[in-house]
């Protein structure tokens, strides 16, 4: 066995964390690179050094995890959600079940509560957000964002929704009320079911094509008839009636009823 595999299969009996889902040449040139940075020689003393170190371990979670997320990311797709998607759904449902799946630092679910603030009361809003990496969310709940985060966030949206505190910009509380952060696994722990949306953007193109084709499947048991899988923007899904969606629009997967 190599060491990797070694190191796949230690991680999966301490996390839970299956690495063999994830593409291998990237998830292994990126956890070396953390490996050297800190003068380790193989998988297996990465293994022992975390087992010791608990902030190792959380970076480890961290770099596995990509943590890269802002506002309104990919603006334009953000706009089709608010003018197209949206409306469609609340002509369904007023109270809308909503799960941004692997969330990271809670950008993307933040965002869909501002954007449904132009709809209904904040008040009425309510978001699941989840992510594997528990460091993730905990910045998440915090809820403070540097400058890079907001580069494409709408000018009003800004002003409405964050205070400048230093270097940072502090998110409303209101709108840190509308989400709920939980710890996840997707390609591990069961999903909930009935949602009227699913934002799951920007992590599925780490996964092997058979992990994917799993998410498919359950992303679209997890929707309600007729609802809305929202996808990132290098992860088009070439065959959408496979795993039982149609196109609704670029990005946009609606389940078959």
């Amino acid at each position: 066995m190599n060491g990797y595999q070694w190191f796949i299969e230690n991680i999966k009996r301490k996390t839970g964390i299956d690495l063999a889902q994830y593409k291998e040449a990237q998830m292994k040139r990126r956890l070396t690179s953390l490996y050297e940075k800190r003068g380790l020689k193989n998988f297996q003393e990465f293994f022992q050094a975390m087992e010791k170190d608990e902030a190792l371990f959380h970076e480890f979670l961290d770099r596995m995890t990509i943590n890269v997320s802002e506002f309104y990311r990919n603006a334009k797709r953000w706009e089709v959600l608010e003018k197209k998607i949206l409306p469609k759904l609340f002509e369904q449902n007023r109270r809308l079940k909503i799960w941004s799946a692997a969330c990271s630092t809670g950008e993307e679910p933040y965002t869909v509560a501002m954007i449904l603030s132009k709809y209904i009361p904040l008040a009425h809003v309510s978001i699941l957000a989840t992510d594997i990496d528990e460091n993730a969310i905990a910045r998440a709940k915090i809820g403070l964002y540097t400058e890079r985060s907001l580069q494409e966030i709408p000018e009003e949206m800004k002003k409405k929704f964050f205070k400048k505190e230093g270097m940072y910009y502090k998110i409303d509380e209101k709108i840190k009320r509308t989400v709920t952060f939980k710890k996840h696994n997707l390609l591990a722990d069961p999903f909930g079911r009935q949602f009227d949306l699913i934002v799951c953007r920007n992590v599925l193109i780490y996964f092997t094509e058979e992990a994917k084709q799993q998410l498919y499947y359950k992303f679209n048991q997890a929707l309600r008839p007729g609802g809305i899988l929202f996808v990132g923007s290098t992860e088009q899904i070439f065959n959408p009636a496979l795993y039982g969606f149609e196109i609704e629009d670029t990005f946009f997967y609606r389940k078959i009823k």
